[in-house]
């Protein structure tokens, strides 16, 4: 039998869960003891120099121009 990629991995709430249905069938959850926290903020920050990055490859940055 053919192993299954790992097409995503998300931080879901109970409602998120609840939305998703019966169909979603695998999650495994974490217990909020702080244990992530290093994680999360090193997600954060990748996500906020992308933005940062993307926004001064559009040229959207009005001050560089100026």
């Amino acid at each position: 039998m053919a192993q299954e990629r790992i097409v995503a991995v998300g931080l879901l709430t109970s409602r998120d869960l609840d939305r998703l249905g019966e169909g979603f069938k695998r999650c495994f959850p974490v217990s909020d003891d702080g244990k992530f926290e290093d994680l999360l903020k090193a997600i954060d920050e990748a996500d906020s120099a992308a933005e940062l990055r993307k926004s001064r490859s559009d040229g959207s940055n009005a001050h560089a121009d100026a």
